[in-house]
């Protein structure tokens, strides 16, 4: 499997010719589902989902689908009829030949006075990718690569490293990253690498890693 991390939280995996991109929102790049094969969303924030991004996917690839909650489906599934898949926690189903579980419900806690919105995490393959979305979600099984939301204005560093702990991943790469600064990178680098417990890796966007 190869993994290409796109800007912010946007991930796309290739396996046997096939793409699955993960959260191509506005923070991502303009290109960033394009020639995908499924798409998959975790929450309606802005900077997960694009529904002109997305647009451009299903446009670009009539075979193309995509898998989300119901509260981005509904903005999109009119256009596309039959090509949006609505899922939520417990629900396990195959994008683009990658064996996907959904995990979670809800968003993290932004400020106890903003209300709460749906938020689902994917499993891949088993495993091999865990994204969480906005959210850290432990998925109750083991994790090869998860995708760590490093930088979020619901987290602190602390939450980051235990959950790092929780999840007990082989490596976490970072996501979700657009709001650190290249000064601030050190310090996560360095805090989240020793005493989180899993290999810490950063991609620059556009960047590759064979999994």
């Amino acid at each position: 499997m190869k993994l290409t991390k796109k800007s912010h939280a946007c991930v796309r995996l290739e396996k046997d010719g096939r793409t699955l991109v993960i959260d191509p929102g506005g923070f991502s790049e303009e290109d960033a589902a394009l020639g995908a094969d499924a798409v998959l969303v975790t929450h309606e924030h802005a900077d997960h989902f694009d529904e002109g991004r997305l647009r451009a996917a299903l446009e670009g690839n009539p075979a193309a689908e995509i898998w989300t909650l119901a509260a981005v489906a509904e903005k999109i599934s009119a256009a596309f009829p039959g090509r949006v898949h609505t899922v939520g926690h417990g629900d396990t189903f195959t994008a683009a030949g990658f064996d996907v579980q959904v995990h979670g419900e809800l968003h993290a806690v932004i400020h106890p006075d903003i209300p709460r919105i749906t938020n689902v995490g994917y499993l891949v393959d088993g495993g091999r990718v865990f994204h969480p979305g906005d959210a850290l979600t432990v998925p109750g099984h083991p994790v090869e690569t998860l995708m760590l939301p490093v930088m979020a204005p619901w987290s602190k560093i602390s939450e980051v490293i235990d959950y790092v702990r929780e999840v007990g991943p082989q490596r976490a790469y970072d996501i979700h990253d657009a709001l650190l600064t290249d000064l601030a990178r050190p310090i996560y680098d360095r805090q989240i690498g020793a005493l989180g417990g899993a290999e810490h890796l950063r991609l620059a966007p556009g960047t590759s890693a064979d999994l």
